[in-house]
């Protein structure tokens, strides 16, 4: 239920603390990774398979996939996890990238060279607990079993102990999970880190004002559990910081009073926080949420007593209530910011390492992506700015935490990258990527936000603008860092931010483009180089053309058309061939296989006289440093015999007898009424419409005869929706074609949220691939966690004639 609440915030953290997660060499406690799309995952491993060199592969190795992106062009990137002899390999996780067509793409690679050491340890597991025991400063609960494991975070591997001592810091109120590691030959503390990492500080009250909130009513009872993204409940921990955490309830779904001694109100401002935030990344990025699983995020406020605090445990976000209890820091940009880590910790298998340069880009990408959240949600009394923390007067004088324009001017970061960047704070290296990021943003020099300066004698920066500066960062997170991914990197330079940056504008507004070249200039302006090449006023590139561009044959025969290519800008360059979209029976051959650009080839479809009749489209691909496609229209006539059996073969097809014919899931067939109208007569098959994770199915088999000129499967489809966006298709109708075991043999046409419309509209499509056979039609409506949309069918038909 959406009502308009008021609303109070409260202070954010002080000395660097928006609180963090520390990401762990470790296993942090984060959702599982969402499974990986099969067939992009299985070329990836069959790359992986005939080229483990190209990951800095060794003998003892083994290699399992944590995530899959496929973008919709078909590219595909597929991350890994690595051990190394059944030890787990920090920093050795890796990409592996495929073009649409599933031709190797490349790698993003942390490790420098393959491993070689020895996995023995001359120090004991009890020695590595008991200098854990002795790292932990504050309330100790329990030290954990030590995990021997290899440490690639800096590239090299080095063999170590890892253990994770739990308890609570010094002010007895921060939970605190540090993890140590041991250098498992010499007994040293290569590091530690927290989970948890937070600083103490003051904290004054920000913001008040009137926002909408999602609430659940029960009876007669509203309660802080919003429906709309992924179930995300807000609750009161009354002040202590353990036991049970009490969903927030009311009588009229009218919270708070807009002032902190009202409990209601710090709540109101978490909860609206979360939802923001998860709109933020759904809408702008298409990522489902923080999890990416369309999860919602618990907000615990009221933690602790006096606790001037928050922080981002990995699954929930917790709110301390200030000084005195009277200033809860419960502001927008401490929502955007620690939910970020659970961006960033779920994306990247292990999460940035929290240390060096790494740990500063883990830093710097929450503060970026915080800012974006404040933008977004635009809301009154906190508008987006480039400053972190901006409304917290840490030192009484109204300065924010950090200045992303400018990060020097906080006293501690660097605007600029230098080789001492890697030994600060993390907070404070994260310096030059939010540097970067608001050049790329807003440009250098004077800006309306605060005067950007650049770093030695690079040129000035012009900006690309916020929106396409985040999508850049975002891409670049998404497929591209490794868990050990920094500034600069001699060794392996490909594995760095700048490069990764790159490579994501090259994706999203091509090589060379206005956009890449901003991003080259803006690392330039903090004195982030890199190896990439200076861009020549146009890129290389090349068309691909045919001629003719369809072509008729009687099954068992062939057709042929030249494939010619040209260079279109730079120089020439080797150009693949490849053809998909082809009837069963039929292949395809190219001579020769692959041409320098400028050249032609000819392309050679072969049929079988069990090739279907039919009309099809063939996609015809050329792939050099960039991919081109030139379409063909390959019709296949029959043999002879007639036509026999000619007719509609759908029984039921306007579903006026209920199920018969049909198998469908539960309440899927059926009158709803004005609620769905049916096209015709009072039956239809709604399929979702539930607003949270489901799936429904509606399947007929169909009997084709064979030896006619047309097959035409219709349908007709309602999609109404209460998804906003305008761009990302999150609940999905897949309507697919199977054989008699069930397996898939095309998906005629995909539809979403994104086409929504008043009434029904008529889908069509040919069948004759399939004359002679005996098909299933499959209707998959697929809906996520939150938001619904229904996918409405009526008289359906399949015309034979």
């Amino acid at each position: 239920m959406k009502r308009p609440l008021a609303a109070v915030s409260a202070a954010l953290l002080t000395s660097g603390v928006l609180t963090c997660v520390a990401t762990p060499a470790a296993q942090a406690a984060t959702p599982s990774a969402p499974a990986p799309a099969s067939s992009a995952a299985a070329r990836a491993e069959s790359l992986l398979a005939s080229n483990p060199g190209a990951v800095q592969g060794a003998s003892g190795e083994a290699y399992q996939a944590y995530r899959t992106k496929v973008d919709a062009n078909g590219a595909a990137h597929t991350r890994y996890t690595r051990t190394y002899h059944g030890l787990r390999v920090y920093g050795g996780d890796f990409v592996i990238h495929t073009a649409p067509n599933g031709a190797y793409a490349g790698t993003s690679v942390g490790l420098s060279a393959p491993l070689t050491l020895g996995t023995a340890a001359k120090v004991t597991s009890a020695a590595a607990k008991e200098t854990a025991r002795k790292t932990f400063k504050g309330s100790l609960a329990a030290v954990g079993a030590p995990e021997l494991f290899v440490d690639a975070s800096s590239g090299k591997g080095r063999l170590a102990w890892e253990t994770v001592a739990t308890g609570f810091k010094a002010d007895k109120q921060t939970p605190s999970k540090l993890h140590v590691i041991t250098d498992a030959v010499t007994g040293r503390v290569i590091g530690s880190y927290d989970e948890i990492e937070s600083v103490a500080g003051t904290g004054n009250s920000v913001y008040s004002g009137t926002v909408s909130v999602d609430t659940t009513l029960s009876g007669s009872t509203y309660s802080m559990v919003d429906p709309s993204h992924g179930n995300g409940r807000t609750c009161d921990m009354n002040n202590t910081t353990s036991g049970t955490c009490t969903t927030f309830t009311d009588a009229d779904n009218t919270w708070g009073t807009g002032a902190a001694s009202n409990r209601q109100s710090a709540a109101v401002d978490a909860h609206f926080g979360a939802a923001k935030t998860f709109d933020y990344f759904k809408n702008v990025h298409g990522r489902n949420g923080i999890f990416g699983t369309g999860a919602g995020v618990p907000s615990r406020v009221h933690y602790g007593s006096a606790y001037v605090n928050a922080f981002w445990d990995g699954s929930q976000m917790t709110y301390g209530d200030g000084s005195g209890n009277a200033k809860p820091l419960v502001s927008l940009d401490v929502a955007g910011h620690e939910m970020s880590h659970g961006v960033t910790e779920n994306v990247v298998s292990g999460g940035l390492t929290y240390s060096g340069e790494s740990g500063g880009l883990n830093e710097a990408t929450s503060d970026i992506f915080g800012t974006s959240v404040e933008f977004y949600a635009a809301a009154p009394g906190d508008p987006g700015d480039y400053k972190i923390g901006e409304e917290i007067d840490i030192n009484g004088n109204g300065s924010p935490l950090r200045y992303m324009y400018n990060p020097s001017l906080d006293g501690s970061s660097d605007s600029c990258w230098t080789t001492s960047t890697k030994n600060k704070d993390v907070h404070y290296s994260s310096g030059p990527a939010n540097h970067f990021f608001f050049n790329l943003s807003e440009g250098t020099g004077a800006t309306s936000w605060g005067t950007s300066p650049v770093c030695g004698s690079a040129p000035a920066v012009t900006g690309i603008g916020r929106a396409k500066a985040e999508k850049i960062w975002f891409r670049a997170l998404d497929v591209y860092f490794t868990s050990n991914t920094s500034y600069v990197n001699n060794t392996t330079p490909s594995n760095t931010a700048r490069a990764y940056s790159l490579r994501a504008a090259t994706d999203l507004y091509g090589n060379c483009s206005a956009e890449y070249k901003a991003v080259q200039a803006a690392w330039t302006a903090v004195a982030v180089s890199g190896s990439d090449a200076p861009c020549s006023s146009t890129g290389n590139d090349f068309s691909v053309s045919l001629s003719p561009t369809s072509g008729s044959v009687t099954a068992g025969g062939s057709v042929s058309t030249t494939v010619s290519t040209a260079t279109t800008s730079g120089t020439a360059q080797t150009v693949s061939l490849s053809a998909s979209g082809l009837p069963s029976g039929a292949t395809a051959s190219f001579s020769p296989s692959s041409v320098t650009s400028g050249g032609s080839s000819t392309l050679t479809i072969s049929t079988s006289s069990a090739t279907p009749t039919g009309t099809y489209s063939v996609t015809v691909t050329g792939t050099g440093a960039v991919t081109h496609t030139a379409g063909y229209t390959l019709t296949v006539n029959g043999t002879g015999g007639g036509c026999t059996g000619a007719g509609q073969k759908i029984g039921n097809p306007g579903f006026e007898s209920g199920s018969t014919a049909w198998t469908a899931s539960s309440g899927v067939i059926g009158q709803p009424g004005a609620s769905q109208p049916a096209r015709s007569g009072t039956w239809n098959a709604w399929m979702d419409g539930y607003g949270s994770s489901h799936t429904d199915t509606l399947s007929q088999s169909v009997s084709l005869p064979a030896g006619c000129t047309s097959y035409n499967f219709s349908f007709y489809l309602h999609i109404d929706t209460a998804e906003t966006t305008t761009s990302t298709a999150y609940d999905t109708v897949r309507v697919q074609v199977l054989n008699s075991s069930g397996t898939v043999l095309a998906t005629l046409g995909t539809y979403s949220n994104l086409n929504k419309a008043a009434g029904y509209t008529l889908r069509s499509f040919s069948l004759a691939s399939y004359a002679g056979q005996t098909v299933t039609l499959k209707f998959t409506a697929t809906e996520d966690a939150s938001l619904q949309t229904s996918f409405v069918v009526d008289d359906t038909a399949v015309n034979v004639s």
